[in-house]
């Protein structure tokens, strides 16, 4: 099992998890996270006097699959993330020893 953290721009959540739905799969996390890459944030005018914005407003999804669906499923994300500008984003893959769904006990595959 791996899973699958994209960080993301906040317009594009809905193709994400449109295109994850599609593919089959059943639950996601999201968060609201801030945070800044090559981007290096921007400047801003307010009331007349600028200032910089350092961290830019992102998406975290969070989501787990088998180890056969991982391809599949960062292909989807990278294809509705996309915009070809800087600042789309990243995707990290860390391996997942075991889940336990918390209701009814079950583990590994069979909990996701």
């Amino acid at each position: 099992m791996k899973k699958i953290e994209a960080i993301i721009k906040p317009f594009k959540l809905d193709e994400v998890r449109e295109a994850l739905s599609e593919m089959g799969v059943s639950g996601l996390t999201v968060t609201e996270v801030k945070g800044f890459g090559r981007q290096k944030g921007h400047t801003e005018l307010y009331r007349g006097a600028e200032y910089v914005v350092d961290f830019l407003p992102k998406i975290k999804v969070e989501i787990v699959v088998s180890s056969a669906m991982l391809e599949t499923a960062v292909d989807a994300i990278v294809k509705a993330a996309h915009t070809g500008k800087i600042g789309d984003g990243k995707i990290f893959i860390t391996a997942v020893e075991q889940v336990i769904r918390i209701r009814t006990g079950e583990t590994d595959e069979s909990a996701l």
